[in-house]
């Protein structure tokens, strides 16, 4: 058993639409795992895996990712290649065909992974078998991928199926033989779309060996704005973040600069660049991403704070999530959930979600949101309102 695999392929070319606003100019990859892109993770943990080449699959907004990383990641090449059209995760595969051959991993770019998963899967994988992926137990399967196991063999393979006493989840961590190319090209496409996931339920259906391994490691499933806050506080309380720790549970980048009287209360994670000034009260599970300023005796808590923001004198920000350089001024606040959230035409009831502010937002100086708003890219909420209903894109809300 145990294949030597060298080769990955991330597939990093989604939106991610249940993720906006916060995904209006950025693909859901790059959006923050605690305080640093969530595909950073994603490559670490192949990297720490033996895994040396790394075929990036980027698709929307994919120049953020390739500007961001550049052509190595420590060291080593970062391959790209465009899917132009989102017409899924199958299809977005077939795009790193060519660069290929021998054995492969195919891990997703929008899920935090750890190491010790891609390892059960490079280890369980073997020539018998045409895909060989990673399940953990949880009772969220019926939501996800849906996966059932006889031994170790994957016997049954369904997306979504919503009900039914599904417990083994699909991981998101695959190794595939070189045939399984072509099983992905002769798929039937659903909705135009070719999901990888179908390719894997054919090889089952034609009677090809699919292995199964179950791995109790880390798994992230980041598919609404307040699975950002979760995300950050399971990476802090396990210290899976990459500044020093500077008192229990406290991280904080050498470049940041704290004042003597502000208080960090751990778990809490601040970035490079930062500046936290005096009597402001960060934590317990917050991410201050780089170059972010917590002006004075302001109060953040439960939040994941994006790069490039300023959070007022006296602001108070709970349960909440900021894009890029958003700015919230004096004395203005976003208390925290829980909340009804409007995601589209769906309504979450009870979601622990201040608000989110997308990239460049702002809110003005004594201006309060009432929990579970989302406020788009660039909208401007002027000093003093009460915000009652999500804010679009570029609008300007008087008092």
């Amino acid at each position: 058993m145990g294949m030597s695999i060298d080769s990955a392929v991330v597939l990093a070319a989604g939106e991610g639409q249940r993720l906006r606003p916060l995904t209006k100019y950025r693909p859901k990859p790059m959006l923050p795992a605690a305080n640093r892109p969530i595909l950073e993770y994603v490559f670490d943990a192949l990297i720490d895996a033996g895994i040396d080449n790394l075929h990036v699959v980027v698709g929307y907004e994919g120049d953020r990712v390739q500007n961001y990383f550049g052509p190595t990641y420590r060291n080593r090449t970062l391959t790209y290649h465009i899917q132009e059209k989102q017409l899924g995760s199958g299809h977005a595969l077939l795009q790193a065909r060519d660069a290929l051959d021998g054995d492969f991993l195919v891990v997703n770019g929008d899920e935090v992974v750890d190491t010790e998963t891609i390892e059960t899967v490079v280890e369980a994988h073997s020539t018998e078998d045409i895909c060989t992926l990673a399940v953990v137990e949880s009772a969220e399967a019926p939501m996800y991928g849906a996966v059932t196991l006889d031994g170790s063999t994957v016997t049954e393979f369904i997306e979504k199926p919503g009900t039914g006493s599904y417990r083994l989840l699909n991981a998101g961590v695959y190794a595939f033989g070189p045939s399984f190319f072509s099983t992905v090209e002769n798929v039937e496409r659903t909705d135009g779309e070719l999901a990888l996931t179908d390719g894997i339920s054919d090889v089952i259906d034609r009677g090809g060996h699919v292995r199964g391994v179950t791995a109790d490691g880390l798994h992230s499933e980041v598919t609404y704005p307040w699975d950002l806050t979760a995300l950050a506080s399971t990476l802090l309380e396990d210290g899976r973040v990459d500044e020093p720790e500077r008192s229990l549970g406290v991280y904080v980048a050498e470049s940041a600069s704290i004042a003597d009287n502000a208080d960090l209360y751990g778990p809490v994670i601040v970035g490079a660049d930062a500046v936290v000034e005096p009597g402001a009260v960060v934590g317990p599970d917050v991410a201050v991403g780089p170059n972010t300023t917590i002006e004075a005796s302001a109060v953040v808590r439960r939040s994941v704070v994006d790069s490039d923001t300023r959070v007022g004198v006296n602001a108070t920000v709970v349960d909440s999530i900021t894009g890029q350089g958003v700015e919230i001024r004096a004395g203005a606040t976003a208390p925290g959930g829980p909340a009804d959230v409007r995601v589209g035409e769906q309504v979450h009831e009870n979601e622990r979600l201040g608000c989110v502010l997308a990239d460049r937002a702002r809110l003005g100086g004594g201006a309060t949101v009432t929990p579970g708003l989302l406020v788009g890219p660039g909208a401007d909420i002027a000093a003093g309102v009460t915000l009652r209903r999500n804010v679009d894109e570029n609008t300007e809300v008087q008092g």
